[in-house]
């Protein structure tokens, strides 16, 4: 029987985001139904709202959660009724070319929910990359489940369901950062900061934050930076080198997604070194580098796909983690909220005064 919840609705573009009930149905073939606990407010949603992804209004906000399944439809093995997972946006098909030849983490098919949600005059939602987890109860494909050890913090765990994996994974699984080497990240935001956690994770020597924020340079070094530098006062590419024996870093993470930034990370690695861009540009913005350069520094100019993640190896092992203490993602939280809040959550992302206001349910 199909259930009414309230959610976190944008009907238009640039409108303030409301609360309204939502209809979710039974889930159908391959589908579950997620009681959500939690859910952070990643600028993806802000995005929604502003149309910057598409117009395909009204949108049912929220991503990045985590819950207990509810319930679940015909031919669904993964996961059960009790389950404590984290929702994924990248549930793979298994049978595109890119699973076929064994690199899942690029599927080409991802799927979600066949059945749509509603408002209660039956006007069909368009759910937030295939989620829609601003509201107490969603429903998504039964693979954009990944269950994990649920003495986690639902509002911690949920994170890694979007913005914290997309930097950890920058650091970790696209850049194949490695024991000892350099590594900077410019942009020290949600995303950034987890590159940094990433980067510190897998053992490097030196990480070096760049930011135009104090506050967040702050919060870098203590996810694991060595050096901070703020690039509003200071060249970062000058100091990158000046920090790495004149020769820059072996893996420069851009987190900001703008072609000034990009340029800086360019050039601010060492020769044969690694650019992997994790920040999101926008439709216009157009990049110019001198081919010449491009051939002779050498090296890897990579673009990072959700991290590059497959959410069943990576959500598991990295709660595991978490629970060990050895990876801090309580640090991302900076604050908790109610779902009337969310608007509010999106004003003081201008801000830059929190790395993430959570939802908690």
């Amino acid at each position: 029987m199909a259930q009414q919840v309230r959610g976190v609705i944008a009907r238009a573009k640039g409108e303030p985001v409301r609360i309204e009930t939502i209809v979710v149905p039974d889930p159908g073939p391959g589908e579950a139904v997620v009681k959500v606990q939690a859910c952070g407010v990643c600028h993806t949603d802000l995005h929604y709202r502003e149309g910057g992804i598409n117009d395909e209004f009204p949108f049912l906000l929220g991503h990045e959660a985590a819950g207990v399944v509810e319930a679940v439809g015909d031919g669904v093995t993964e996961v059960a009724p009790g389950d404590f997972v984290i929702l994924n946006w990248r549930a793979v098909c298994g049978q595109c070319r890119a699973c076929l030849r064994g690199r899942p983490q690029y599927c080409f098919d991802t799927h979600n929910a066949k059945q749509k949600m509603t408002l209660l005059d039956g006007t069909e939602l368009s759910p937030a990359l295939g989620i829609g987890a601003f509201a107490e109860k969603t429903l998504v494909a039964a693979g954009q489940c990944t269950k994990v050890d649920p003495e986690a913090s639902p509002a911690a765990a949920g994170l890694l369901g979007c913005g914290v994996m997309a930097g950890l994974g920058a650091a970790i699984n696209t850049g194949n950062v490695g024991r000892g080497d350099s590594v900077a990240v410019i942009g020290c935001g949600g995303v950034g900061a987890a590159a940094v956690t990433g980067a510190h994770l897998a053992g490097a020597g030196k990480i070096i934050a760049i930011d135009i924020d104090d506050k967040k340079l702050a919060t870098a070094k203590k996810l694991g930076a060595t050096h901070t530098v703020n690039s509003r006062s200071t060249d970062p590419v000058e100091a990158v080198r000046e920090l790495t024996g004149g020769f820059g870093a072996d893996v420069v993470i851009e987190a900001v997604g703008r072609p000034e930034t990009y340029k800086q990370a360019f050039y601010a690695r060492d020769l044969a070194g690694t650019v992997v861009l994790v920040g999101v540009p926008t439709p216009e913005m157009q990049l110019e580098l001198p081919l010449l350069d491009v051939f002779g520094r050498g090296g890897a100019l990579k673009s990072s796909w959700y991290g590059d993640c497959l959410p069943s190896r990576d959500f598991p092992m990295l709660i595991d983690l978490y629970r060990q203490g050895r990876l801090d993602l309580d640090t991302f939280v900076t604050e908790t909220i109610a779902l009337e809040d969310v608007e509010k959550a999106f004003e003081r992302m201008h801000h830059g005064d929190v790395l993430r206001s959570v939802v908690i349910f």
